[in-house]
């Protein structure tokens, strides 16, 4: 038999280095193949994404300024002199700048709503320097979005939307538009943070510290690919001037509105029919939950839910076979659901389970037919009262409905005063509310109450879920029981 090639300890050593550098190396491949690092320059992702970026300037009549002028007879000797010197005379013009991009080679062009908001005049400047009078195809206040078109004789350079649901905290963008109307300019920057909301219903930020600043409004966010990924919106800055801190609406949002402005000329949002708000961790233990997820409904006025069968403090823990963990989420569901489409919804109800099936109603339609909220409250006296939980409370009377604006169908308990430093207080509670039902169960009288106290003490709760009505609008509350 022949005896192995006996190895030296040095070779040994050397074998195994290179057997680290190695995978040292190969690790660091893989790093790089998931990791992309920063462009040596942005030079060839701006050039090819420029020719289909633009320049809006809109022209509105606003009134002439009226305090302080002149009056003069017409034909007076100093009719003309206060023309000339007596300041504006008659309606003014005034200009405004912003930014969009060419979506479609036949002159589609996105940007924000406040930059053309009553605009009697759009005109559009391109990379080339042509420029064409834009026509305006429809808007979505909600989500700032304005979509535009132009006739061209010529194919126009345009871009596409990219899946913002992509982007992640760290990668690089690329702003481009009209800053301080300084004509076409690039800023390069990453994302800051994702998901960020400013005031809208359907807001989806994109937070970049790309430079955006006035004149940047409507310009699109590129990823490094070329795709919008963004549209610039807003920015936060103590001085009007870029900070880092830039907000741009996510493609996946301006994309599904510009569809819809494109087909109708409106938007058309899905409706369930629904108030609700979030599961706290006090609202989860009140009801029994494991887990503070979902969308508790408070309020269930005629429309699809209700006549799919959801009722007033279920969960709704599903929606369209996705789940739900938050108000916002589900808002941002039904609106993107195609109206008119059955959808099934899962809640939990008592401690089961249910799935309905809803047949959604625009949001459009039912906004615009809805009814007003009620009178404001006021702090009625109760000819019956206790202190109960840090709140004085009384039962609702025919005298005390018509002060408060309540319907003559509704039953419950009226606060009329509270502790300041209470509980009940800290979390909201004011005068005038109306507790409906405690306990997921109605409450007509003080001793209703009491009742539903003791019950959840006997059954080990630490709180009890009141449901509280001021004017037209309920919400869930969960106040400590000892």
């Amino acid at each position: 038999m022949m005896e192995a090639p006996a190895v030296r300890p040095g070779a040994l050593m050397g074998l195994f280095w290179a057997a680290a550098f190695g995978l040292a190396l190969a690790l660091g491949m893989a790093h790089d193949a998931g990791a992309r690092a920063a462009p040596e320059s942005f030079a060839d992702l701006s050039q090819e994404v420029s020719p289909a970026v633009v320049n809006i300037t809109t022209t509105t009549t606003v009134a002439a300024p009226v305090d302080g002028q002149p009056v003069v007879p017409e034909g007076s000797p100093f009719e003309d002199f206060f023309k000339d010197f007596g300041g504006p005379q008659g309606p003014q013009r005034s200009n405004a700048l912003g930014s969009g991009f060419v979506v479609s080679e036949d002159g589609y062009i996105v940007t924000n709503n406040h930059v053309i908001e009553g605009a009697d005049e759009i005109s559009v400047e391109f990379y080339s320097g042509a420029t064409l009078d834009a026509e305006l195809v429809g808007t979505d206040p909600k989500t700032d979005i304005a979509l535009l078109k132009v006739k061209s004789d010529q194919p126009l350079p345009f871009v596409s939307f990219g899946n913002s649901d992509l982007m992640r905290v760290g990668d690089w963008v690329l702003a481009v538009g009209n800053p301080l109307g300084q004509g076409f300019s690039v800023s390069a920057g990453i994302v800051s943070a994702r998901n960020r909301e400013l005031s809208g219903t359907y807001d989806d930020f994109i937070q970049t510290d790309a430079a955006i600043n006035r004149g940047n409004s409507g310009g699109p966010l590129f990823n490094m690919n070329g795709e919008v990924v963004g549209v610039n919106t807003a920015i936060l800055s103590p001085n009007g001037g870029s900070i880092g801190i830039g907000f741009s609406m996510a493609s996946n949002v301006v994309a599904k509105v510009v569809g819809q402005l494109k087909e109708f000329g409106e938007t058309r949002r899905g409706w369930l029919g629904v108030r609700i708000q979030d599961v706290t961790p006090d609202v989860a233990e009140a009801m029994g939950l494991a887990e503070a997820k979902g969308a508790l409904v408070t309020d269930v006025p005629e429309g699809p839910a209700k006549d799919g069968g959801i009722q007033s403090g279920d969960v709704i823990t599903s929606f369209d076979g996705a789940p739900v963990t938050d108000t916002r989420e589900l808002v941002r569901r039904v609106a993107d659901a195609d109206v008119g489409r059955a959808v099934r919804v899962v809640v939990l109800r008592e401690g089961k389970t249910q799935t309905l099936l809803v047949t959604l109603g625009r949001r459009e339609t039912a906004e615009g037919e809805g009814p007003e909220s009620g009178a404001a409250p006021g702090t009625p006296e109760a000819p019956v009262s206790k202190e109960l939980m840090g709140m004085t409370l009384g039962v609702l009377t025919d005298e005390t409905r018509g002060e408060l604006g309540v319907g003559p169908e509704v039953e419950g308990l009226v606060i009329t005063d509270l502790d300041q430093a209470g509980e009940a207080y800290e979390k909201g509670l004011r005068a005038g509310d109306v507790i409906t039902e405690a306990g997921q169960q109605k409450v007509a009288t003080i001793a209703d109450l009491e009742a539903r106290i003791a019950e959840a003490k006997d059954a080990g709760r630490k709180s009890l879920l009141l449901l509280i009505r001021r004017g037209a609008d309920p919400r869930f509350v969960a106040l400590s029981v000892e």
